[in-house]
């Protein structure tokens, strides 16, 4: 069967996707390959080619293993815990092999795609768990922004975003590493364990004003722009304006047609209260065709 390593960013490209989004973590021997999180159990054969190299917690972590053995590995849908598939009507395969690649090869490719199309596209990065990298062993930031620099990503003028749910490490990135190019302060929440940061304050009118003398924009939890009344009704929860008050873009992640945020019964209707009410600036989806569609036709 054919084997593939980029069919999603590929996939996306072809939906209209004006920026393809990469999650950066790093192998033992210190590559940066691509990868939704830390772990390769969700989303790999992991287990049955490397029964006996997981945590104490049962997990497989991208840094026990070096980039040979990565790819040695076939990628499927990412699963649960008890192995069902977390999103259980999408792609489902017919025998392909699909592989894990560096974020160098990622980029690569995305100029391929826009040399053979003429279709410009943007990049999105994410540096996964700085934190957690730097008690592993190695500061992810430095080749991160190696990378970025080789293929010629190197002012604010550029279509990057660099992304980090990890407050600190976005001051690190534009004060000690003097990068100018736009980024991106992700907010969760707290009790995720995505870093130290505060989400609570960050969200805040004090906060936002912090974030804007050192980020571009925030990229919020989609569930965080509103509220729901006692009869369902769905109101703005003042966090846009808030953040535009504040001088900064807002991109909320993840909308899903197949996975909607909590009190909408469509995803045109969730789009029309995130695009059209609160005007954000941007949004991150699994459904750009959809997203890119004018209001009405999805």
């Amino acid at each position: 069967m054919p084997e593939h390593t980029l069919p999603a960013k590929a996939l996306a490209y072809t939906m209209g996707a004006d920026y393809l989004e990469q999650d950066v973590v790093a192998t033992r021997d210190d590559e940066l390959i691509v990868l939704h999180d830390i772990h390769l159990d969700r989303v790999t054969n992991i287990a049955s080619v490397f029964p006996d190299r997981q945590r104490s917690d049962g997990r497989y972590y991208t840094r026990d293993f070096t980039l040979e053995e990565i790819k040695s590995l076939t990628v499927h849908e990412r699963t649960n815990a008890d192995g069902t598939p977390v999103y259980p009507d999408r792609y489902q395969s017919d025998g392909e092999i699909f592989r894990l690649h560096t974020f160098a090869e990622e980029l690569e490719f995305i100029v391929e795609l826009q040399s053979s199309d003429g279709r410009p596209v943007g990049i999105y990065p994410e540096i996964k768990r700085p934190s957690w990298h730097r008690n592993e062993g190695i500061d992810i930031t430095p080749p991160f922004l190696d990378v970025l620099y080789q293929f010629g990503y190197r002012s604010h003028r550029d279509p990057v975003y660099v992304q980090c749910f990890d407050d600190q490490e976005l001051i690190r990135i534009r004060k000690i590493h003097n990068c100018g190019l736009k980024l991106i302060q992700l907010i969760g929440e707290n009790e995720w364990h995505e870093s130290n940061t505060d989400y609570d304050h960050l969200r805040s009118a004090r906060g936002l004003r912090r974030l804007a003398k050192t980020v571009d924009g925030i990229g919020p939890w989609v569930n965080r722009l509103y509220r729901t009344g006692i009869k369902g009704e769905i109101r703005d929860s003042g966090l846009v304006s808030r953040a535009h008050n504040a001088g900064l873009a807002v991109h909320p992640y993840t909308l899903r047609r197949d996975d909607l945020a909590p009190g909408f019964e469509t995803f045109e209707e969730l789009l029309h209260f995130v695009v059209d009410e609160l005007s954000v600036d941007g949004l991150f989806t699994d459904f750009p065709d959809l997203a890119a569609l004018p209001r009405g036709d999805s």
